[in-house]
């Protein structure tokens, strides 16, 4: 962690939660799919905490089987006795045998290009892998289990539920081209809510929205991050089909609050909605909004979806953010302009 940005993303992070994370002191975090971009500032903060906060270090095992992530992250911490790497597929059997607090359930396979490549494996791991860490939740006495859902479980919603509430059932097809993503993270869900039934593992569910910044690779074929990096090397950005497709977009800062937020203070069974739900902005919006940034200098480029990409693309996502606000208190604080600004000064800085 030795980019300005993410440093001062990371210090945001811990001086928006406060006391809340003394939580953490001297205890035992396990985290799935932690070499990943949500991953990674996890360890960050784990790191900060350990470094400028903790009398008592708390100790974090990062597992990830690198299918998507990399041991090369350039936002993760890059040495710490306190942070233990383990490469291994989550949704194989887990063996640890060190007594365990906290676990996140992070990993996945989340952008869309690699769902589509990868599709059995997307399954696997918010099946099967998290069955495995459900199992090793039971076997500890944890005081939170995270298991990270996903935005898509609500498919393409009917606009009369848009900004949409973690009550809403979802518009979904079990058969469609995302269904090994959608359907498995639904499947996970109800895994989770029935450990926490049947067993009393402490389980708290998240849903999060287009979440952005610094850390996503340009390979990760997700709209800013592509926007980011043509804009950078003066390529056209490319907006698929008309570009009228909506989004809302969550600065990583302002995720990874709210996610420490429902891990430390969440309610047990429940769960919320992770993002921002300002502005909701078409792609051709966002495209030119990029531009403008860049002082007009790339060009926009309408063309149609790849093959590679999976069809089905929900036209409208914005969550409804009453649920997380209201209870945890926590309302998004970066604006998309200058979350743009800061992301793309990342990628100017680390891969000039």
């Amino acid at each position: 962690m030795n980019n300005t940005i993410v440093v001062q993303d990371t210090s945001q992070i811990v001086s928006a939660l406060g006391s809340e994370l003394k939580q953490l002191e001297g205890k035992t975090i396990l985290i799935s799919g932690g070499a990943g971009f949500l991953g990674s500032y996890f360890l960050n903060v784990a790191e900060y905490l350990n470094n400028s906060v903790f009398r008592r270090p708390c100790t974090t095992i990062c597992i990830d089987n690198y299918i998507t992530g990399s041991r090369n992250n350039l936002t993760r911490p890059t040495a710490s006795k306190y942070i233990i790497y383990i490469q291994h597929d989550v949704s194989k059997r887990l063996n640890i045998r060190r007594k365990l607090d906290f676990i996140i359930h992070a990993a996945g396979i989340a952008s869309p290009i690699y769902y589509k490549k990868f599709p059995l494996e997307a399954i696997d791991v918010n099946t099967q892998g998290t069955k495995n860490l459900l199992e090793l939740g039971n076997k500890n006495n944890l005081k939170s289990f995270l298991y990270f859902s996903s935005s898509e479980i609500y498919g393409d919603p009917d606009p009369r539920y848009i900004p949409t509430p973690e009550s809403y059932r979802g518009n979904v097809s079990s058969i469609g081209p995302r269904a090994c993503y959608d359907e498995s993270k639904r499947l996970g869900e109800a895994l989770s809510i029935n450990y926490f039934h049947v067993y009393k593992v402490p389980v708290k569910i998240v849903r999060p929205f287009n979440i952005y910044g610094p850390g996503m690779k340009p390979t990760d074929y997700r709209v800013i991050p592509t926007f980011v990096h043509n804009a950078l090397i003066n390529k056209p950005l490319p907006v698929h089909d008309k570009g009228k497709q909506t989004r809302t977009y969550c600065y990583i800062s302002d995720a990874i609050t709210e996610l420490f937020k429902v891990l430390l203070s969440g309610v047990n069974g429940e769960v919320y909605n992770i993002g921002n739900d300002y502005p909701e902005i078409t792609t051709l919006d966002l495209a030119n909004k990029i531009r403008k940034i860049c002082n007009n200098k790339v060009r926009i480029k309408l063309i149609p979806y790849p093959n590679s990409y999976p069809t089905d693309v929900p036209q409208r996502r914005c969550p409804d953010l009453s649920k997380i606000k209201q209870e945890l208190k926590y309302h998004p604080k970066v604006s998309l302009h200058l979350g743009l600004l800061r992301t793309m000064k990342w990628y100017k800085e680390t891969y000039e």
